[in-house]
């Protein structure tokens, strides 16, 4: 058929989904298994096969023979579960190839690793079988998400209530006694750090850490060995694998979606003169960036970077996304420097990059959860904002706004007796960083947070001003120095019950902001009951009781515990206050929250109060826009210096009463503090917040 010269070309698919590239890895036949392996460059391609239980003893060896497009295959019976393997890849010298046919490679789509010695590994053929009886994927509304980031090891296992060979692990992790805390906690969605196989650097061993947070990978297909129980490491990866499965498994019964931290930015290979373990050895001139001496071109800060510019790179990124996605059941993905992963041939990012939109276009990953650290460390790196429709990203312009006004700007009041800025930027923040995410993104582009893994935990960023890192072997010189945190006038631990009475009501300003804003919250495991790392705001190497949760607490941790209990009942109840849209001025738009501005007087804000650091005391007012749930209206009361002051409420369309929901000048939530009516007058603590609903 010929197609009329008027009509637009068809699109023409990117080279990353080539069929050429299908297939790759082992695939199971009656009779053996297929492995194919992509090496653009290589001369030759072997599969080693060992023994059982020997894994330096090789047993076999098979050339792969070269099929077109740079892909090397096999068809062999000696490929069967169980069996451990490695490749050996041989081809030319010169700048940026790094070929050496004696060294024994991991297959990059290997679904189960062995470790023979530091730095030894083999590949291992699994079934990957598994009954999930019907468990589907809870599939949460985003408007309706709320993600608690942790680490899997450090949630479990300190935790009294799970049995001691769980802790730690992935079955620990789905024991009763955690799930029945993130439901009465009330979040919806668990984001675990890196879950793929991964190993600790040579300099931190030699300090006597451990790379900790798992940000250091060895293979993307592969759940980390160490945080299955002994009994399935024991066993073999299957074991591990099943295990594994089963932990998502109970947790979609329970309703709770598992997202993951992924990391295909860089590799455990490090920068040249580093491990050659994978890709290094497979193709190094077409796996990582470099320049074209060879030098690596390093804008992850780890030694080296992914080149996702090659269709290879590329595609193993996608292929392993499709895996964890559906034969594991994975919900979301966080991809760590997702900028990493949009740069072009030039190093470039583009938010049009053919990988970034194959993740967003492929109906294997439809509704699975898609979120970017919208930044990496190299030239152009910062792009939050830029990550385009269908994406949701951190928004650390929120994190800093927020910090900045309950800690850096009070702090700042008390040297200078005056605010360094206004409400207004906060204001932007509170209601879903219009300024950051376009029209047609809306609110739930942002992933808002306060806190994460990196950096300080909610109590460290009250009780310290600086950080504490010398535990970390690097003199003190790792870690972020800007923090914009705020000790209240001593630091760190102290027995002044009055410096410690306004940390909690700071504590609570914060999680309170960060519950009660447009946009996706997050909270980092462990804030809910103010959990401390000692002023370390880089705990990344410490697997040890710093980084563990702590599940003994007392009192006023136990009432910090409730506050954010209340807050998320509150935002469930309460649509306003999660709107999945952006309100546009005279329409009406389905799920958008309509949003009105007061000041202290009741008065609708001027222009000239919105920057003004000496009026720093907003009323804010959402009305939701029915689509899916009933209308609702909520006003929020913000006052943001440390002096007292009186509030008159205001008198709106339609509104008969106030009932007050939740105030952060409470040490326990109490949310029968009565109504008020339009036009009476509140007295509200210095720094402190008022929830209320408006009848």
């Amino acid at each position: 058929m010929v197609r009329p010269e008027s009509l637009a070309p068809l699109p023409v698919a990117p080279g990353l989904l080539d069929p050429e590239l299908d297939g790759l890895g082992v695939v199971l036949l009656p009779d053996g298994a297929r492995l194919r392996v992509w090496s653009g460059a290589a001369d030759a391609v072997d599969l080693v096969v060992f023994d059982d239980s020997d894994l330096d003893w090789i047993t076999a060896t098979e050339p792969l023979a070269p099929v077109g497009g740079g892909v090397w295959e096999l068809t062999t019976p000696l490929l069967r579960p169980g069996t451990r393997y490695a490749i050996r890849v041989d081809g030319p010298q010169g700048p940026g190839n790094t070929f050496n046919h004696g060294t024994l490679l991991l297959e990059p789509y290997s679904r189960g690793l062995d470790r023979t010695g530091y730095d030894g590994w083999r590949s291992v053929v699994v079934d990957g079988s598994f009954d999930w009886a019907g468990v589907s994927k809870p599939a949460v509304p985003l408007d309706q998400t709320v993600i608690y980031e942790g680490h899997l090891k450090g949630m479990s296992k300190r935790h009294p209530d799970v049995p001691g060979a769980l802790r730690g692990t992935y079955a620990g992790l789905a024991h009763p006694a955690m799930v029945q805390h993130f439901l009465d906690l009330g979040i919806t969605s668990i984001e675990l750090l890196p879950v793929h196989a991964f190993t600790t650097e040579p300099r931190l061993l030699q300090h006597g850490l451990a790379n900790y947070w798992g940000y250091n990978t060895v293979n993307f297909f592969t759940p980390h060995a160490a945080y299955a129980t002994e009994d399935a490491r024991r066993q073999g990866p299957e074991a591990v694998l099943r295990e594994f499965k089963g932990m998502v498994k109970l947790l979609h019964e329970a309703g709770l979606e598992v997202i993951l931290d992924v990391v295909y930015n860089h590799t455990s290979e490090e920068g040249i003169g580093g491990p050659r373990s994978s890709l290094r050895g497979i193709d190094n001139r077409a796996y990582y960036r470099q320049q074209e001496d060879g030098a690596y071109i390093d804008v992850t800060g780890c030694g080296n970077s992914v080149n996702t510019s090659t269709d290879a790179a590329a595609r193993l990124v996608l292929d392993s996304l499709r895996y964890w996605a559906n034969d594991l059941q994975i919900d979301g993905f966080r991809f760590d420097l997702a900028a990493t992963l949009g740069r072009d041939a030039a190093h470039h990012f583009t938010p049009e990059h053919p990988l970034l939109q194959a993740i967003l276009d492929d109906p294997q990953l439809a509704g699975v959860k898609k979120i970017a650290e919208p930044w990496d460390v190299g030239m152009g790196g910062w792009q939050t904002g830029n990550f385009g429709h269908g994406w949701s990203e951190w928004n650390d312009r929120y994190r800093d706004r927020v910090r900045n006004f309950w800690l850096s700007d009070v702090d700042y009041a008390r040297r200078a007796s005056t605010s360094p800025v206004g409400i207004g930027g906060f204001a932007t923040r509170l209601a879903g960083s219009a300024n950051t995410f376009a029209d047609e993104r809306g609110p739930l582009a942002g992933i808002n947070f306060v806190t994460a893994h990196d950096g300080f935990t909610l109590r460290d960023l009250v009780s310290y001003d600086v950080k504490h890192n010398l535990g970390n072997g690097e003199q003190n010189r790792d870690g972020a120095d800007t923090n914009r945190s705020f000790n209240h006038g001593a630091e760190g631990p102290t027995a002044d019950e009055a410096i410690l009475a306004t940390r909690r009501k700071a504590m609570r300003n914060l999680i309170g902001t960060l519950l009660l804003s447009a946009g996706v919250p997050m909270i980092t495991a462990g804030d809910e009951f103010a959990r401390t790392q000692r002023g370390n705001n880089n705990a990344y190497c410490h697997d040890s009781v710093l980084t563990w949760l702590s599940w003994e607490h007392a009192p006023w941790q136990r009432d910090l515990h409730a506050h954010v209990r209340h807050l998320l009942r509150m935002r469930r109840e309460n649509p306003a206050l999660r709107p999945g849209r952006f309100a546009r001025l005279g329409k009406r738009t389905p799920s958008a929250s309509v949003m009105e501005w007061y000041d202290e007087h009741g008065e609708t804000m001027s222009g000239e109060r919105w920057a003004d650091p000496a009026h720093r005391t907003l009323q804010y007012v959402a009305a939701s826009t029915p689509e899916f749930e009933s209308s609702n209206r909520v006003l929020l009361m913000i006052h943001g210096t440390e002096r007292a002051t009186e509030v008159t409420l205001p008198d709106i369309e339609g509104a008969t009463r106030y009932e007050s929901l939740w105030c952060s000048a409470d040490e326990r939530p109490d949310d029968t503090r009565g109504s008020f009516a339009p036009g009476d007058v509140v007295s509200v603590p210095g720094t402190s917040m008022r929830l209320f609903r408006v009848e």
